[in-house]
């Protein structure tokens, strides 16, 4: 409200979105007009799923309002939308990459936006539209009001921040590190082979009626896909190549109950809002904690309750710790009933107890560490040196 320039950060499903444009909306509506609409707040995000959502929200929040807000986004005629904004906007929510090309056709004008919003800003980094911000931000109005928004504060959002942000305010209300209380987590050690199956068997032991599935490539995604599809299991799909009124429409029938799994990549974890989603399947493991991060908040949102299971093949071990670690989680590595291991497991190092007398600190156990360890080394040497004074002799 003070107009101070802010980096946003919050955990998914805690109302980042509600956050933002209350403010926004209690402001434009003091200076908006009845006639010869211009923008005057850019929301820009990631995704045109969550172009929708946030799009859906401001027209919900200003329904008694004289805002108007239009949507710019690919997947819909250029025309329909060209013609929405000729009638006048305050509000502009748009995708980077259809909102540059606007602006490079010259048929928007953004010289009267005072505030800049960039909402899931992590995201559109990750996605390569570094450059489309860039020249988005140049057309917009000087000085102006800009906010970065995202459910964790990255280096990559720091830089961005420091090139285009004027001594921000960080608003950081909880770091990645902090659990949602309301989302229960599993997970599954199994065969690299057998892991369609074992999905077949969660959905029909614990009766999932609606799951959002998430697979790490397009191409997985369509595998696990077809076989979902063949066992008769209702299922729809959602990446990149994927056209945007079939995304939209599969979402709509997973949250209406009509459809049970709904199979997505990434892009999916950022814009989804399903209320009370009950059941998120990591299918394939994320390589970065902020992705996982992302993929379970779809679920336990606003207090609701939630379960996440992800599925661990040997490749995935060592990522999935790492992933414990960095959100103090400890989850138990489970093997489900007639899915008993055949592939070979990776030799894991076993912590050794300490003793009671190291537990109260009569022994340094470190020290006493490096004192066994150089010992045996001094004992390896040693007969190193013997085995190579016996071979001088032999040749001798």
């Amino acid at each position: 409200m003070k107009g101070v320039d802010i980096i946003g950060a919050s955990k998914s499903g805690t109302g980042k979105t509600a956050a933002y444009v209350l403010p926004l909306l209690h402001r434009l509506q003091k200076v908006v007009k009845s006639e010869n609409k211009v923008p005057r707040v850019l929301i820009v995000v990631p995704t045109i799923e969550l172009v929708d959502q946030v799009y859906r929200t401001i027209v919900e929040f200003s329904k008694h309002l004289n805002i108007r807000t239009v949507k710019v986004q690919g997947g819909t005629p250029k025309s329909v939308q060209l013609g929405r904004l000729s009638q006048g906007a305050d509000i502009i929510v748009a995708t980077p990459g259809r909102l540059q090309d606007f602006i490079s056709d010259k048929k928007i004008n953004l010289e009267n936006v005072n505030t800049v919003v960039l909402d899931e800003a992590d995201t559109m980094l990750e996605l390569g539209f570094l450059a489309e911000i860039k020249a988005i931000l140049k057309y917009c109005k000087q000085p102006r009001q800009t906010l970065l928004f995202s459910a964790t504060i990255s280096q990559n959002i720091k830089r961005l921040a420091k090139e285009f942000l004027r001594e921000p305010a960080i608003v950081e209300v909880s770091d990645r590190r902090d659990v949602v209380d309301f989302i229960a987590h599993r997970s599954y050690k199994i065969d690299v082979k057998k892991k369609d199956a074992l999905v077949l068997r969660l959905i029909e032991d614990f009766k999932m009626e609606q799951v959002l599935l998430f697979a790490n490539t397009k191409s997985s995604a369509n595998k696990i896909y077809e076989r979902l599809k063949s066992e008769k299991i209702r299922v729809a799909l959602i990446h990149g190549d994927v056209k945007r009124s079939v995304r939209a429409k599969a979402l709509s029938l997973l949250k209406s109950g009509q459809m049970q799994v709904l199979v997505a990549t990434d892009i999916a974890a950022r814009g989804i809002d399903i209320a009370e989603l009950p059941w998120v399947i990591n299918y394939e493991l994320p390589d970065e904690t902020d992705a996982f991060t992302h993929r379970v908040g779809r679920t336990g949102r606003a207090n609701h309750k939630g379960s996440v299971v992800s599925l661990l093949t040997i490749h995935d071990y060592n990522k999935f710790s790492k992933i414990e670690k960095d959100l103090r989680l400890n989850i138990k590595r489970e093997i489900y009933e007639g899915f008993e291991l055949e592939d070979r497991q990776p030799r894991q190092r076993q912590p050794r107890k300490k003793t009671l007398r190291e537990k109260k600190g009569y022994i340094d156990y470190d020290k006493k560490r490096k004192f066994i360890y150089m010992a045996q080394k001094k004992k390896r040497d040693a007969a190193k040196a013997d085995r190579e004074r016996r071979k001088k002799n032999e040749k001798k």
